[in-house]
């Protein structure tokens, strides 16, 4: 497998993992991705008191290497995971505010975890992908795949709009990205999320800054901000306490990865199983890396499947654009400060839009492989996983604790297993 792939160019509407579209157009495609990825890749480090620029850094990094593991074949972005935040939180004591004191704990901890991931794609590159036909057939891969969208929901729900004008302007947002995809054509309806977003933004810039509604548009930040400046890398420190409470995260984000790749696979009609054991070791090398430098552990975004479920354009390539993108901004706190000037109402509207293309992608996977729902063993484990995962379902073991998409997922499995019908 060759570690860079040879992009076939083309102008079609869908664009294969092989193919790309002209090199301008595939950096736009490029830059929209960034900005899909950029909300949640900075806020997770904010909420563990880790330096955002670093994360941003890591993310670029880890999705480079992830596409050499993986030999270019599989498309996907690798951000800040919010998998790590309770745990990491638990085990560095971090008091919700400011840098975190005792990074180094939970960077340690960030590592192994990693380092566990990545032995669990080894034994699957080994072992092979047979078990996942078995155990996640496409009813259940279409209701995690769903989870992972509907789990995410309540976070530009709840959390991105604290007015009522908020609110109106995330309806605003989503309208107009839904315009763009409707009404236009060519480039312009390719860069959908991108434009819905900019154009949001001058909406939102005139009914602020000139009407005297909502929170200003603050643009300060841009100008103070210097254009080159190194991150605050840090170093990790391995404790036994915070790498047996971090470390099962790996788990986790096998989860995650695995309903990725399932939602790419229907997406683009290509079978992904034989590169899952590359996407774990890829996944878990850039978590290692990550953490060995003071970033989050990372993971294949959600987001970014949106988005391409949105575009119909699968390109590694892109993929490869946006890492580098990535680079620059961590080092670069101007360019940050561009994409953290984007109102959270804006940024709220277009994640209702990526989170909802998700979840219809899980939706497709059942449409696609003909699900019977008269069959009460699918009627019950679609059912059950949905309100696990779209209540956060949460399972406690000790200071661990398994979440709404990994309570869904494994609860997915281990329900067909229980219910399906021998013989």
């Amino acid at each position: 497998m060759s570690l860079f792939p040879t992009w076939r160019e083309t102008t079609q509407e869908v664009v294969a993992p092989d193919e790309r579209l002209p090199w301008p157009q595939t950096v736009a495609m490029g830059v929209q991705h960034v900005v899909a990825m950029f909300g949640a890749t900075v806020l997770a480090p904010l909420l563990m008191g880790f330096d955002p620029n670093v994360a941003i850094l890591m993310s670029g990094i880890g999705t480079l290497i992830f596409f050499f593991v993986v030999g270019g074949k599989v498309p996907s972005y690798l951000g800040s995971s919010f998998a790590f935040i309770g745990v990491v939180i638990a085990a560095s004591g971090y008091a919700g505010s400011g840098p975190n004191t005792n990074l180094g704990v939970a960077l340690g901890g960030i590592v192994i975890c990693g380092l566990v991931y990545a032995i669990i794609g080894f034994i699957v590159m080994g072992a092979g992908t047979g078990w996942i036909e078995r155990f996640m057939p496409p009813v259940v891969t279409g209701s995690v795949v769903a989870v992972i969208g509907l789990n995410l929901a309540h976070i530009p729900v709840k959390n991105m709009a604290p007015t009522p004008f908020d609110a109106w302007m995330q309806a605003l947002t989503f309208v107009c990205v839904g315009l763009v995809a409707v009404f236009t054509r060519g480039m312009v309806q390719r860069l959908l999320i991108l434009v819905g977003l900019i154009v949001a933004s001058i909406v939102y810039a005139i009914l602020t800054n000139g009407l005297g509604l909502g929170k200003p548009l603050d643009l300060s930040g841009i100008a103070n901000a210097p254009w080159f400046g190194m991150p605050g890398f840090a170093a990790p420190v391995f404790e036994l306490n915070a790498i047996l409470l971090i470390a099962p995260v790996a788990v986790i984000l096998v989860a995650e990865n695995l309903g990725h790749i399932k939602a790419v696979s229907a997406m683009t009609g290509r079978d992904m199983n034989p590169y899952m054991g590359r996407a774990f070791v890829g996944d878990g090398l850039a978590t290692m890396v990550s953490g060995a430098s003071g970033g989050t552990g990372v993971t294949t975004y959600a987001e970014n499947i949106g988005v391409m479920a949105a575009t119909k354009i699968y390109s590694t390539a892109i993929f490869v654009v946006a890492g580098l993108i990535a680079i620059v901004l961590g080092f670069s706190p101007k360019f940050g400060a561009l994409i953290q000037a984007v109102p959270l109402a804006v940024m709220g509207g277009v994640s209702i839009v990526v989170f909802g293309l998700i979840a219809v992608a899980g939706a497709k996977i059942w449409v696609d492989n003909k699900v019977d729902f008269s069959d009460n063993t699918n009627l019950i484990v679609a059912a059950i996983t949905l309100v696990l995962g779209t209540g956060d379902f949460t399972l406690k073991i000790g200071d661990f604790a398994l979440g709404g998409i990994g309570t869904a997922t494994f609860g997915a499995i281990a329900l067909y297993a229980l219910l399906k019908k021998r013989g």
